[in-house]
């Protein structure tokens, strides 16, 4: 007869134990790298209040809460205010708006890119301004700006294109929002065709 060991028993009573891993993707932050191309994804899907991104750390470096207050791009609204004509400048305010239901904060810097109408990018990635980032906090309905700046192409004879839409990232997010541009011509290479953009302020403007 077989005889089973009292060992064998216990080994295949215990329980089985499943790890789930969860992976939080962030985008642009308010470090000093330059942003990265903006990545194609869909931004329908709620984020899980379970996790938390490098952004989520307190200024002492350790971990705040389980509950991330920045704002997720599903929850943002872009828009490109008035041109402001300077010295040889043009200036416009980028600006993100709150269209969610809660109090949401942004910090540092923006991602942005000029597009074609096919969505492929026209010139470089925009240069950072010097600038210290701080948190806005936005309530519902209300926005915070960057402003996009470039020296005038009639002025620096850089080698311009003029844009189908602009597509700006918030910052430590990967989906983009995408804007129409329709303020004409841009600069895209030669000289004097870098653009700048500066940290984020609370408003809509300067």
């Amino acid at each position: 007869m077989t005889h089973t060991s009292p060992s064998a028993h216990r080994a295949a009573a215990l329980p089985a134990c499943a790890v789930a891993v969860l992976v939080l993707l962030t985008g642009c932050g308010d470090g000093g790298g330059t942003s990265a191309a903006p990545q194609r994804m869909s931004n329908t899907v709620a984020p899980s209040s379970s996790a938390t991104g490098p952004s989520d750390r307190g200024t002492d470096g350790t971990r705040a809460t389980a509950t991330s207050t920045r704002c997720r791009t599903f929850e943002l609204k872009a828009s490109v205010g008035r041109r402001d004509p300077g010295a040889g400048q043009v200036n416009f305010p980028v600006v993100l708006t709150n269209v969610s239901d809660r109090a949401c904060t942004v910090r540092g810097y923006p991602g942005a890119a000029f597009v074609d109408a096919a969505d492929r990018q026209l010139g470089p990635d925009p240069q950072r301004s010097p600038g210290t980032p701080a948190t806005v906090t936005l309530r519902p309905g209300h926005s915070a700006w960057a402003g996009l700046t470039f020296s005038s192409p009639e002025v620096s004879g850089a080698r311009t294109a003029v844009p189908a839409a602009l597509i700006v990232t918030p910052p430590d997010e990967h989906d983009h929002l995408t804007v129409e541009w329709t303020a004409g011509p841009v600069p895209v290479g030669g000289n004097a065709s870098s653009v700048f953009l500066t940290v984020l302020s609370p408003g809509t403007g300067p």
